[in-house]
């Protein structure tokens, strides 16, 4: 049995205007680096800082299909996914480090 974790996330801007969807096998690493802005691209172009959804899971293809599946999604269909557990958007990670 694989004991590793994986973790489809989404992260925004201040505004929430912005969304990126992502995929890892560390959650709190990779969110350092959002709001660290360690890492070129979109999120460090759009200011893509504040976790406001995630889900986790022991399986890499899920977590790849479920990451391509959302990325999919229309603006509203992810703005209700995140609603479900984060009504307020704020932002999941402010107080890990």
């Amino acid at each position: 049995m694989n004991s590793k974790n994986y973790y489809v996330y989404i992260v925004s801007n201040k505004t929430r205007t912005v969304l990126y969807t992502g995929v890892t096998n560390n959650l709190e690493r990779r969110i350092y680096e959002h709001k660290n802005k360690l890492i070129d691209g979109f999120t460090k172009k759009y200011n893509c800082t504040d976790l406001v959804f995630f889900e986790e899971t022991d399986q890499i293809a899920f977590a790849l299909d479920r990451e391509k599946e959302i990325k999919g999604w229309k603006r509203v269909r992810k703005d209700e996914l995140i609603q479900v557990d984060n009504s307020t958007l704020k932002d999941l990670s402010a107080d890990w480090y």
